[in-house]
């Protein structure tokens, strides 16, 4: 596909925009859950053209809430990263315990195989490139690493970057598959050489190390988190590793132990609450996922997710929801 048809809710029948707008979404990135201020008068149009490898697009839309949930990570497949520049309003972007305001004149990594919220509370332009992991982390190894930083477009390499994807888009028709590569190529060198001068991407002797501890307690936690009085200690122990030093660790990443736990525990209650065939009462839920207190669980949930447990059971039984399509 050199570019695919430009797509429009402007001629689809109010009541289907934003199911249509969720099919659309998923079809061109991977699959997501999608909330709308205003589902009936939502308003979108999105573009997008191939690269050789990377998948570009333009995409234009109302308020809209984005959610990549662990349940959509199953299928497995090839990880696939998102470049992501918001040129109209700020976007807001939460993923593996770190969260940031993106504006205008910055732009944003993603991960595909990772749970993450992506929203804009006003109309908002995005340009979007779609990247297979293996394909970026080739130029910029463990691109993973980068993800939920807001970096700068504003000159130089970053400006470059963006001008060469935007400019992309009315010349693609007109190149040959082995011309749209070598673009696709550049678009990925230029990405990596925005990200490389950005002195939050330097690398010390020990980031391969730490990566290691960091992948082992996001694995120890994973495994464990059901356990209403799991420990640092007891991570930093099946680790091999001391409390100090694991606490340094999380720090350094971006979210504290006791963060990672808690969002661990939330993402496996909302997969229950999710699930038809969970029959459990909530407050068994949130014993079974680790939590001690009913009450704490739902004040919690709620700051997590902006909505009760009650609430995300009984949305996940109205399919028929237009979010929901």
């Amino acid at each position: 596909m050199i570019a695919g048809p430009a797509f429009s809710t402007d001629q689809i029948a109010p009541h289907q925009r934003a199911g249509a707008w969720t099919r659309a979404i998923g079809q061109t990135f991977f699959p997501l859950h999608l909330r709308y201020q205003a589902p009936k008068t939502f308003r979108g149009t999105l573009r997008r053209w191939d690269l050789g490898d990377v998948q570009a697009s333009c995409l234009a839309s109302d308020a809209v809430h984005y959610e990549r949930r662990a349940d959509h990570l199953r299928d497995g497949g090839e990880e696939d990263m998102l470049l992501t520049i918001p040129t109209a309003a700020p976007v807001r972007f939460l993923q593996m315990g770190r969260e940031v305001e993106c504006h205008p004149g910055g732009f944003l990594l993603e991960r595909g195989n990772e749970p993450y919220e992506f929203s804009y509370a006003r109309s908002n332009d995005l340009v979007v490139a779609k990247i297979p992991y293996r394909t970026l982390d080739r130029r910029l190894p463990d691109p993973g690493r980068h993800c939920a930083i807001s970096f700068d477009l504003g000159e130089g390499v970053g400006a470059l970057l963006h001008e060469v994807v935007r400019a992309s888009e009315a010349r693609a028709r007109h190149m040959s598959e082995r011309a749209r590569a070598v673009v696709g190529q550049q678009v990925v060198d230029l990405l990596a050489l925005a990200v490389e001068q950005d002195p939050r991407a330097n690398l010390s002797a020990d980031t391969s190390v730490r990566r290691a501890h960091l992948a082992r307690i996001g694995r120890e936690i994973a495994r464990a988190f059901a356990e209403p009085w799991l420990s640092p200690d007891e991570v930093a122990g099946a680790c091999g590793i001391s409390v100090r030093y694991l606490h340094d660790l999380c720090r350094r990443d971006g979210a504290s132990f006791r963060d990672r736990l808690r969002q661990t525990r939330h993402e496996a209650a909302r997969q229950a609450l999710s699930a038809l065939a969970d029959t459990r009462s909530i407050t068994e839920i949130a014993y079974a996922c680790g939590f001690s207190d009913a009450s704490s669980f739902a004040r919690s949930y709620r700051v997590q997710f902006g909505e009760s447990p009650r609430e995300t059971r009984m949305r996940a039984r109205q399919p028929g929801q237009p979010s929901d399509a």
